[in-house]
């Protein structure tokens, strides 16, 4: 009995030592496991903290990347605007400069009316005193001639006379022959003169530019290319042809814009070349840029000597016929200038033969007479003053550099040749077909004639035929005479030169007709 409740408290006491053995064991298990959890939630929490700075990271990298391209965006379309405000300034300026002209010159016209009206007056106020001594000479002469006991007061009369009309006659003569030399000196120089200035009347011109090229492109992958990692490949492209490049504004085709109109030829032969390649980044970019740019040196003197080669003129400076060729990439409403340019040199040259003037000097003056549209991208100022300097520069002949200058009426125009150069350039341009022209100003410019024309009194119908250039005016019969008619034909005109600008001549026909109805029964 004693054995077995020994026995019995030995069993107890190595069931409580392995229970608490075994509980011991389990904390120890459950210590490391807790630690390990431990250990691992933090790394979790650091791999996540960092994972959280690497976006954190990346989201303020794109977001200025993002800023730095909205501002070259916006800094690039502040540029554009900048310029064309300026474009619009100096072509305001220039109008309002030959408004000042125009007013100048309207004035002294008005002195010389004045002065010669007081001459006018002084010359009657002579004559009526001459007349009134004439008076008193022949009561006079009469009285004497009474008071002669032989002669009766017909026959003083009839000497009287004879002996007036012979004084008469000799002075009559005399101022006669004064006039005609004064006329002789004056009537070769004068004439050449209103012969010019009427036949400048006869246009004016139009300027427009244009300053995009647009390149096809085979498909809409290729633009990532072209913009290349980061944007490298576009922004070497636009440092090396000083082109702007404008890739998601058109479907399949990428934009150039660009004033200079032979960079901007450099960058789309550029462009194409590099599509057919298919090598496109920065090194391969320059390589091509500075071979197509030799290219097209070389076309421009040779476009330049052939100009002068067709118009049968000697060379000038190397310069000049750079600039000349540059003009080659230059359009103004879809005209080529260098044609233009060629054609204005053409029509000076003949006019020039036609009243006797230097026909090579005139051709000369009519072709280089655009010039200076070929650095008005790089010198500010108007297109005639800039070439008429750089043909100064280059030692070209005194009166072709100032019809260069002239042929906008910048300065003022002193020789003949000034205005054939100017009459040529606005033949040129206003010709059937020699530019395009917008529609809506087409269609304006049709409404302007026909509400100008209905404006006036007895005017039924008004109709603008053949594209602008005649307007036939209807009127009614009864209000107005045949000679009515000529005369509303004149006001009509006047008023159409007074509130429009209109290429070339406008016809005015004034049809007045009258209509006799019978019926037979």
């Amino acid at each position: 009995m004693d054995m077995n409740i020994v026995w019995s408290g030995i069993a107890a006491g190595t069931f409580i030592a392995g229970l608490a053995g075994g509980l011991f064991v389990r904390q120890i298990f459950l210590r490391k496991k807790y630690q390990e959890a431990a250990a691992q939630a933090k790394r979790v929490v650091e791999e996540a903290e960092a994972e959280a700075r690497r976006v954190r990271k990346d989201a303020q990298l794109e977001v200025k990347d993002a800023q730095l391209k909205a501002k070259a965006n916006f800094e690039r379309e502040i540029s554009d605007k900048r310029r064309e405000l300026s474009q619009s300034e100096k072509r305001l300026q220039t109008k309002e400069d030959n408004l000042e002209k125009k007013f100048s010159h309207v004035e002294s016209k008005e002195g010389e009316l004045l002065k010669q009206e007081k001459s006018v007056e002084a010359k009657k106020e002579q004559l009526d005193h001459l007349d009134r001594q004439y008076q008193d000479l022949l009561k006079e002469t009469q009285r004497k001639l009474e008071r002669a006991a032989s002669m009766t007061t017909e026959e003083a009369k009839k000497q009287l006379r004879e002996s007036l009309i012979d004084e008469v006659k000799r002075e009559s003569a005399s101022q006669a022959i004064k006039i005609e030399d004064e006329a002789k000196a004056e009537a070769e120089k004068k004439a050449k003169y209103i012969v010019a200035s009427t036949i400048e009347r006869l246009a004016s011109d139009y300027v427009s530019e244009r300053s995009i090229s647009v390149v096809p492109l085979p498909s809409e992958d290729i633009k990532g290319r072209i913009i290349g990692k980061e944007g490298r490949n576009i922004r070497a492209f636009e440092a090396a042809t000083g082109i702007d490049v404008v890739i998601d504004e058109v479907p399949d085709a990428v934009t150039l814009s660009g004033f200079n109109p032979v960079r901007r030829e450099i960058a789309r032969i550029t462009m194409e070349r590099l599509l057919l390649d298919g090598r496109i980044h920065p090194t391969r970019i320059e390589e091509m840029v500075d071979r197509v740019s030799k290219e097209i040196d070389k076309s421009i003197i040779e476009a330049g000597e052939a100009a002068f080669l067709e118009l049968k003129l000697p060379k000038a400076h190397v310069e000049i016929v750079k600039l000349l060729g540059a003009l080659k990439y230059r359009f103004s409403y879809a005209q080529n200038v260098l044609r233009h340019s060629i054609e204005v040199g053409y029509v000076c040259g003949m006019m020039a033969a036609e009243l006797k003037l230097d026909e090579m000097k005139a051709r000369r003056a009519g072709l280089l007479h655009d010039i200076g549209k070929a650095a008005t991208h790089e010198i500010e100022g108007a297109h005639a003053l800039i070439g008429m300097e750089i043909a100064k520069k280059y030692k070209e002949d005194e009166e072709i550099c100032h019809a260069i200058g002239a042929h906008h009426e910048d300065i003022p125009q002193i020789y003949p040749i000034d205005c054939l150069v100017d009459a040529a350039d606005a033949l040129s341009g206003a010709r059937p077909g020699a530019r395009r022209e917008v529609l809506e100003s087409y269609m304006k410019r049709l409404e302007d004639l026909e509400r100008i024309s209905t404006s006036f009194k007895g005017v039924e119908k008004a109709y603008a035929v053949q594209a602008g250039r005649e307007i036939r005016v209807m009127v009614n019969f009864q209000e107005v005479s045949d000679n009515q008619a000529f005369v509303i034909s004149k006001d009509i005109a006047r008023k159409i030169e007074k509130e429009m600008t209109f290429p070339g001549q406008i016809k005015v026909t004034v049809i007045r007709e009258t209509r006799a109805t019978e019926y037979a029964k």
